[in-house]
């Protein structure tokens, strides 16, 4: 976790202090359902739970042991026993290590998903509301980033709200199929505890137990988790990327807001650069490169290994953090916006009204011409304004063979703005329903 990219609510569930906390409770939970069942004395699980309820766990303690056992639960466990007294012996009764250790992965990363989900609210509301803002703001769209036709700008951002209202689906599944609990022993069998045990802790920590562990919680379900949170690094890039091109000086149809004070070069005081997206783009490729070894992860030997264990303890808080952090800036980016639609007015009418050209080859096939022949004569028209050599409707007009098909009043009307957005109430209504 770099702290530059970090948010403390992200950040407070992987520090090692909350990790305790978490042991704890897996721990005391285990005890108390092995109290229920007469397996240790209910007194021993009470006594863990007055003991180790309100305790600050001693992070430096535990690293001071496990310098010596070389080993992290054996470590907590010895400290427990520091805290609580005889009575720690029954905890971890018939349990191993990954119960532990996974069950705690896996609240972490719920714990994680929710924060996420609520960062993708929040960046939805932001999308929402400009593209309302914006809805009927004319402007170009662009395919091979080559003029193409008009659009709205409220379509660019109605479009990135319905792929992250899908992303946020995504995460409400992922964090569904990370939402699980293994407290079955040793190679997952149960032999030295009881089912019912999982089940107890299972409800307590919000989560369901685990149909078939092995000793560990199957990383299929963690390489999903992790690919969702790639999928949705991808779109964030991809809006990202939008932004940034829409601020290029040769286009300037939108761009970051720049805040009194702010420098955009060392060297160029006129300069004002798109960093946040530019460092969204950054951080989008960071998170998608924490899937492939999650999904490395998948493939461990017989019922268990420990190659999945180093990679986790990585890609867990970094994944997470810096989603978290990069969804952040992404919906303050959006919130923002500086948007110029003047500029874009101005870049609609760059081409001298080419990018009505396929209205006037369907008008012209409308009228008994060849589909080949209207391309031909459409095109024709067009190339010497791409030159700057001559105004779109004027050389249609002066075209004979065109004019033959089309009278003047015709080939006007092909080049009506309003025409391209007689449908983006609909397309809003599936968006956004009746907003």
């Amino acid at each position: 976790m770099i702290p530059r990219y970090s948010r403390p609510a992200m950040t407070a569930i992987w520090s090692p202090e909350e990790r305790f906390r978490i042991w704890f409770e897996i721990e005391a939970h285990a005890t108390t359902a092995l109290a229920e069942i007469g397996v240790v004395p209910k007194a021993a699980a009470d006594k863990v739970w007055e003991k180790g309820r309100d305790a600050v766990f001693d992070v430096a303690r535990i690293d001071e042991i496990e310098a010596v056992t070389k080993h992290d639960v054996i470590a907590f466990l010895t400290h427990l026993s520091e805290i609580v007294g005889p009575e720690a012996r029954f905890v971890h009764q018939g349990m191993t290590s990954s119960d532990v250790l996974d069950t705690c992965l896996n609240v972490q990363l719920v714990r994680a998903a929710d924060i996420l989900i609520a960062d993708v609210d929040a960046l939805l509301a932001a999308l929402k509301r400009r593209a309302l803002e914006h809805k009927l703001t004319p402007t170009i769209g662009r395919s091979h980033g080559i003029h193409a036709e008009p659009v709205t700008f409220g379509l660019k951002l109605a479009q990135a709200f319905a792929e992250f209202a899908r992303n946020r689906a995504r995460l409400v599944l992922a964090r569904e199929e990370i939402a699980t609990c293994a407290i079955s022993g040793a190679v997952g069998t149960f032999a030295n505890i009881d089912p019912r045990v999982e089940a107890y802790v299972s409800e307590k920590m919000g989560l369901t137990p685990e149909p078939v562990s092995t000793q560990v919680i199957p990383r299929d379900r963690h390489a999903m988790f992790f690919a969702t949170l790639g999928v949705v690094a991808s779109s964030l890039e991809r809006l990202a990327i939008e932004v940034r091109h829409l601020q290029r000086t040769e286009v300037l149809e939108a761009e970051e807001f720049f805040s009194e004070g702010q420098k955009g070069s060392s060297a160029m005081p006129h300069k004002r650069n798109p960093v946040l997206t530019e460092n969204i783009t950054g951080l989008a490729r960071m998170v998608r490169s924490y899937a492939m070894p999650a999904m490395e992860n998948v493939a461990l030997w017989h019922e268990r290994d420990i190659s999945h264990s180093s990679v986790e303890r990585m890609i867990g808080p970094d994944a997470t953090v810096t989603l978290d952090f990069a969804l952040a800036r992404m919906t303050g980016v959006i919130d923002k916006l500086l948007i110029y639609p003047a500029q874009m007015q101005k870049n609609l009418d760059r081409l001298g009204g080419l990018v009505h050209s396929q209205r006037v080859l369907l008008a012209l096939t409308q009228e008994g011409v060849s589909r080949e022949d209207a391309y031909r004569l459409v095109q024709r028209n067009a190339m010497p304004v791409w030159r700057g050599q001559g105004d779109f409707l004027a050389l249609l007009k002066a075209d004979s063979e065109v004019a033959a098909a089309l009278s003047p009043e015709q080939i006007e009307e092909c080049f009506d703005l309003g025409y391209h957005f007689k449908h983006v109430d609909t397309i809003f209504s599936r968006v956004f329903g009746d907003s």
